[in-house]
């Protein structure tokens, strides 16, 4: 078959999307452009999310946390593989710092045939079946141990191999499973640092709010970002989780 497949043109397949020169100029846009010191608080200096300290310290503590939290996972690993058939880990596409797609690793939640099945329960969609988020309470897909995994969040444990790779940061906003063309221009903004495992959102308490309301809360730390308001989620986030908020 030369010069199409299934009917799209071998171009367009190999078009990469980030370059598009209208995207672009939507996202730079639309993006805040942060250039104020984190230590030095001048003017052109590298902020606290996008700091090299940052990326250090992050890999670091998320290397740490994988080494003292190995027997964890080990043992979730072989009670997803005894329970369910399919990959213990779950790998999902999702849209990161500008924009870029980067494979997000979850334990698996859900039957092994899930991303084919979610046009199937699109109707389902708590935020409405058009909306830009997609979250299911009862979700058919989930598995026993993944309703379980998902209410204890230990199935986010894996993204510290993101941490470790540089896709993600301990603290910031949650990376969406949609890409930024289908972001509106407010809520660019957020992709403007690194998406983390915790955040604003998840200390807030407000687990049903919808995907407007947690780019205020992205919003929020963007302005206020610092290497102290990192600690502090850091530390409150176990606590949330506990209680199952």
């Amino acid at each position: 078959m030369t010069g199409q497949q299934k009917g799209v043109p071998i171009q367009e397949l190999r078009l990469d999307k980030r370059m598009d020169p209208g995207h672009r100029m939507r996202l730079d846009a639309a993006i805040h452009r942060q250039g104020r010191g984190w230590i030095t608080g001048r003017d052109g200096g590298r902020p606290w999310t996008l700091s090299r300290t940052n990326r250090v310290l992050a890999c670091l503590g998320a290397l740490v946390l994988l080494i003292l939290l190995s027997p964890l996972l080990l043992t979730l690993a072989l009670i997803i593989k005894l329970t369910s058939s399919g990959p213990v880990l779950f790998v999902q596409k999702r849209t990161g710092y500008r924009g870029r797609g980067f494979g997000m690793f979850k334990f698996r939640t859900m039957v092994a045939n899930a991303e084919a099945l979610k046009e199937s329960v699109r109707h389902l969609n708590k935020h409405g079946v058009d909306a830009i988020d997609f979250k299911i309470d009862q979700d058919p897909r989930v598995t026993k141990i993944g309703r379980w995994l998902r209410r204890s969040s230990l199935d986010e444990l894996p993204n510290l191999i993101n941490v470790v790779c540089g896709d993600m940061r301990l603290v910031g906003p949650r990376p969406t499973s949609f890409n930024a063309y289908r972001y509106k221009d407010n809520h660019l903004v957020r992709l403007s640092i690194y998406p983390g495992m915790t955040g604003l959102w998840q200390i807030s308490g407000r687990s049903n709010i919808d995907f407007d309301q947690r780019v205020e809360l992205d919003l929020s730390y963007i302005a206020e970002q610092s290497l102290m308001l990192d600690v502090k989620i850091l530390l409150k986030t176990p606590f949330n989780v506990f209680s199952g908020h």
